[in-house]
């Protein structure tokens, strides 16, 4: 795996550069053979009291990821590392179990796993206005809802649009606040 670590109001030593390294490195054992990923990950000072580190890797067939904050950058590392080691594991276990229902459809369940990424909106309180801080493009592979609910949750997003294979349209699944999920297809 390969490591793109960038600090912002931080400067990223040898020793931190080397910690990090170390720690994301375990993410590994979890794969037969290493993974041809790219890690991006971002290690940020907010003020003296906040040391957030965001990573991000795609790995084939999904993207983890996952940010942390706490007062000591090596623990926001440490916190970090377990966060994404249990969405990991977590998508492990679905395979597998999506694998032991359904031997047939394990292949392509796996290859149909995507990566997406959201677009953000955000509200100027000044002048009322809606401004677009960042926009994303993204192809959209065809799954069922039950595969968008699980790269959702990989992503710890609380929505997620995608190509159904039900019915060939764009939907949405989304979390609801008593912690069901909800779909949005088009009429």
């Amino acid at each position: 795996m390969k490591y793109v670590i960038r600090g912002n109001n931080i400067e990223v030593t040898e020793p931190l550069h080397d910690y990090v390294e170390k720690k994301i490195g375990r993410l590994e054992k979890y794969f037969d053979s290493p993974p041809a990923a790219e890690a991006q990950i971002l290690l940020s000072v907010i003020n003296k009291e906040e040391h957030r580190v965001e990573v991000t890797i795609p790995f084939p067939g999904f993207l983890v990821r996952a940010e942390e904050s706490s007062r000591d950058m090596y623990a926001s590392i440490d916190n970090v590392v377990e966060k994404l080691e249990r969405q990991i594991r977590k998508y492990k276990t679905k395979v597998n179990r999506k694998a032991r229902q359904d031997a047939s459809n394990r292949k392509d369940w796996i290859e149909q796993a995507s990566t997406q990424i959201t677009s953000t909106a955000v509200i100027d309180e000044e002048d009322d206005e809606f401004e677009i801080v960042k926009t994303k493009r993204f192809n959209l592979k065809p799954m069922v809802p039950e595969e968008a609910i699980l790269q959702m949750d990989l992503l710890g997003h609380n929505f997620f649009v995608f190509s159904n294979a039900n019915n060939d349209e764009v939907s949405i699944i989304y979390k609801r606040k008593d912690g069901r999920y909800g779909l949005i297809e088009p009429e």
